[in-house]
Order: C-alpha cells, then sequence, then structure tokens
C-alpha cells in the first residue's frame, strides 16, 4: 500500500531534520574531543618549555661539568626541587635509554619508574625534527601523554633525555561531554519536536491544495457545469497547474456547448428520418389502395358498395397505424413527469398486468405492501411495454408464460418479467435499448428505449438476462427513497 504525498513529505522532512541533528552532533562531538586533545598537547608543551627552562638555569648555577656522566649529581637534590615547582613527576635518562634519576623516588615505589626507554621510542626521537616525540598509552584503564625530549648543554650538544609523564584528566574530560552532551540532547529534543510541527503543517500546506485539485478534478463532468479553482492564495509553483486546469474548464465548457448542440442537431435528424420512414411505410399501401379503387371502382356495379366500405377499412387501418405511430413517437419522446408519488408497487403492477387478458400471465407479489416514489401512470406505462414483449416473445410457443414477480431489500424494489420466449440473439443484446432497434417485422423498435429512459430518469436502472429458445428475464431495480 502507498502511503500519501503528505506522508511521504512529513516523513522526509522529519528524517532530513534528524539525520542532520545526528550529523552535527557527531561533528560537534568529534570537534569538541579534537579541542580537548590539542588543549592537553598544549598544556604538556607549555609544561616541557617550562621545565627544560628550569633545567637550562640548573646547569648554568652547577658546579659540576655539564656532561651526561654529571647528570646524577647535577639532579640529586636539584630534581625534586623541578618536582615542587612544576607539580610533575620527571625522568632523566642518559643518551642510551637508561635511567639515571627519578623523581618517583621521592613518593613511589621505584619499580613504577621505568628503567630503560623503549628502543623503537629512541629511534623516533634521533629521527624527529625537533627532537621530541609524544606517546599515548593506557595504564589501569587511565590515558597517558608521555613526553621525551632531549637535554642540550650551552652548545646545544644533546646530554640526556627528560621525561614527563603527563596523566590526562579522564574524569573533568568525561564529566564536560557528559554535560555538553546533556545540554544538546536537550536541544535536539526541542528541535525535533519542532521539526515536527512545522513538518506536519507544512505538508499539509503543500498538499492542500493538491487535496483540492484532485477533488475538483474527481468532480469535474462533461454534462455540468464546473467550478474552477482560484489562485489567489496558492504557491508560485503550483499557480501554472491551476490555471491549466482552468483553461481544461473553459475548453471543456466549450466542447460540452458544442456537443450538446451537434447531439441535438443529430439526434434531430435522425427523429425526422425515422418519423419520415415509418409514414411512408403505411402511405405506400394507401396510395396503391387509392389507385386501385379509382381503377376498379364502378359505381353501377352491384358491389359497389362492398368495396366502397372494403376500400374505407383499408385507407382507416392506415390511418391507425399512422396515428400509433405519432403516438409511439409522442410517448417516446415525452420525459416522464418527475412526480415522487408515493405509490404502493405491488398493486401498481397487478393493475397494468389487469389490461391483458392472456391466461398465461402469472403475478408473483409479496404478502406485505412495497412502496416507492414513482409516477403511477410512468410505472404501469414501462409494465405494459415489457409484457408486450413477453407475449410477443411467446406466441409460437405452445405452452407460453410470462411471470411478473416484485419483492424488496432494504433500499432498493426489483420487478422482474420473465418469459420462456425465443430469447435474444447475440447480436442483438448491445443493441436492445437503443430507440430505433427492433428484431420485430413491425413496430418502431421505440418500446425498450422509452423504458430504459423513463426508469433511469428515476435513477433506478434495467438489466437483463437471456437464453435464445429458453426465455428472457427483464430486471428493473428501482430506489425505495
Amino acid at each position: 500500500m502507498k502511503t500519501s504525498l503528505r506522508i511521504r513529505i512529513f516523513l522526509s522532512m522529519l528524517l532530513l531534520v534528524l539525520a542532520a541533528s545526528v550529523l552535527i552532533a557527531a561533528v560537534t562531538i568529534y570537534q569538541y574531543r579534537e579541542e580537548a586533545k590539542a588543549l592537553h598537547i598544549d598544556k604538556l608543551e607549555r609544561k616541557e618549555k617550562a621545565i627544560k627552562s628550569n633545567i637550562q638555569y640548573i646547569f648554568r648555577k652547577t658546579y659540576y661539568p655539564v656532561n651526561t656522566e654529571s647528570l646524577d649529581l647535577i639532579f640529586k637534590e636539584r630534581i625534586y626541587e623541578i618536582q615542587e615547582i612544576h607539580n610533575e613527576e620527571i625522568d632523566i635518562y642518559d643518551l642510551k635509554g637508561n635511567i639515571i634519576k627519578s623523581s618517583y623516588a621521592s613518593n613511589l615505589h621505584q619499580d613504577t619508574v621505568n628503567l630503560s626507554i623503549n628502543p623503537s621510542i629512541l629511534e623516533q626521537l634521533e629521527n624527529a625534527p625537533d627532537k621530541r616525540v609524544v606517546v599515548d598509552f593506557k595504564l589501569d584503564g587511565q590515558r597517558y601523554q608521555s613526553l621525551y625530549t632531549l637535554i642540550t648543554d650551552a652548545y646545544f650538544k644533546p646530554i640526556g633525555i627528560v621525561n614527563i609523564p603527563f596523566i590526562e584528566d579522564d574524569g573533568f574530560l568525561d564529566a564536560n561531554l557528559k554535560e555538553f552532551f546533556k545540554l544538546l540532547l536537550q536541544v535536539y529534543v526541542l528541535m525535533f519536536l519542532a521539526a515536527i510541527a512545522i513538518a506536519y503543517l507544512l505538508s499539509n500546506y503543500i498538499t492542500k491544495s493538491l487535496k483540492l485539485v484532485g477533488q475538483r478534478i474527481t468532480q469535474t463532468k462533461f454534462h455540468q457545469s464546473n467550478e474552477k479553482i482560484s489562485t489567489d492564495k496558492l504557491s508560485v509553483e503550483l499557480k501554472p497547474i491551476i490555471n491549466a486546469y482552468n483553461q481544461v474548464i473553459d475548453e471543456l465548457e466549450e466542447s460540452a456547448v458544442k456537443l450538446a448542440k451537434s447531439e441535438r442537431e443529430q439526434a434531430w435528424r435522425e427523429m425526422a428520418r425515422q418519423v419520415a420512414h415509418e409514414i411512408k411505410n403505411p402511405l405506400t399501401p394507401m396510395r396503391l389502395t387509392v389507385q386501385d379503387f379509382d381503377r376498379r371502382f364502378k359505381p353501377n356495379d352491384d358491389a359497389a358498395i362492398a368495396k366502397l366500405h372494403e376500400f374505407t377499412q383499408k385507407i382507416i387501418q392506415q390511418i391507425d397505424t399512422l396515428s400509433s405511430i405519432a403516438s409511439a413517437f409522442s410517448s417516446f419522446a415525452k420525459m416522464p413527469a418527475q412526480q415522487n408519488e408515493l405509490i404502493d408497487a405491488c398493486e401498481t403492477i397487478k393493475l397494468a398486468t389487469g389490461i391483458f387478458s392472456e391466461e398465461n400471465i402469472q403475478v408473483l407479489t409479496p404478502e406485505e405492501n412495497i412502496y416507492i416514489k414513482f409516477d403511477k401512470t410512468q410505472l404501469i406505462r414501462v409494465i405494459t411495454n415489457l409484457l408486450k414483449n413477453a407475449i410477443q416473445a411467446t406466441a409460437e410457443k405452445e405452452s407460453p408464460k410470462v411471470v411478473v414477480q416484485i419483492h424488496q431489500d432494504h433500499n432498493y424494489v426489483y420487478v422482474s418479467v420473465s418469459d420462456n420466449g425465443v430469447g435474444i440473439k447475440n447480436e442483438h443484446q448491445d443493441k436492445i435499448f437503443e430507440p430505433k432497434f427492433t428484431t420485430k417485422t413491425s413496430g418502431m423498435g421505440l418500446g425498450l428505449g422509452m423504458v430504459k429512459n423513463i426508469v433511469e430518469n428515476y435513477k433506478g436502472n434495467i438489466r437483463f438476462v437471456t437464453k435464445p429458445n429458453k426465455g428472457t428475464t427483464f430486471t428493473i431495480e428501482l430506489p425505495k427513497k
């Protein structure tokens, strides 16, 4: 199941805000850690500079020669002064990495001091451009940074190595990071809630106009006046779509007018052609009858009165045919009046079937009354036409049978007219309700077209089921309200 455009816009905006927030948080935390690390390095460098300055001061004041062999004597007591001044433990090594003096001996066990420097550190120190190496390591879960740098004499000749083990303050850094992250999380929660509200309002705003367009397009009908959509309060992006829709509405109304006019003209042409055709049918035998009468009639003939009577009967018969043609076209053209009167459908159907004297018509109605809003005269006309067709379809049957049945459900009333006649051929079924279509040798094919016209004007429906040589059932479905 596909989600709506509004939901997709809403979720996309939230995901975008969430992704941006996570990215910003990650970058912020990374930057915070890098700055903290840089701060520790800077602090270590400042300590290094201060301690080396103190060492050079000691070298200037000492009475011992400033060389590797004298470092033990020079820093015998002075190393503790350096420790107290800078509050840092230091170790003094010779150039081969062997321990000479350590301030740890003053307050810690001697076995905590590295007695020699790792050869890899000595190699790095030798190759380092600034003759200094910073080593990161962990001990008992505590992070350490240890600085190794060369000690030189007054002539910048290396005479030893000093090690400053600097302990990073993990607790302080982690505490600050947690507080910062807690504050950042609160800000992001507020931002996310605000983003939800903004995304919801914005998605509704974006899709509101599209939803309106969809509703209007759904409601757009060809044979009705369609309302245009105002572009006053729409965004610039939606205005071209709405203008195109409004233009289509104008073109649709213009096309509807042209089509209605064309349909009316075509309908009148078809009606005129049909009327002319139907009128010509009885006029031809009337002409032949008059010509034959004029040729054969002799006033002195003994059979003159009989011939005159025969002539008048033929003319009257053709006149009656013309009259029935006029009545049929009049009935078809007349729209059923929307009386919507409440009538008893069972009683009306019994009245319609009572017109026929055939004994093979069976009417099945329920015991309770069934009421519908319909015009009584029009319903009689509908049932009468269906019964005529059923009687004609069963005319050649040895045991003709026509059944009229009525029943109802909660919303509709169903009237069916069934026969056991010849049925409707497959090639005729699609045309059976066309006004001028007929399978009979006589008649104009207006009956079922008129029935369909009446039923549909009352919001009903008519359908049929047929089987060749077994019969046909027409069912009318009429709304109760």
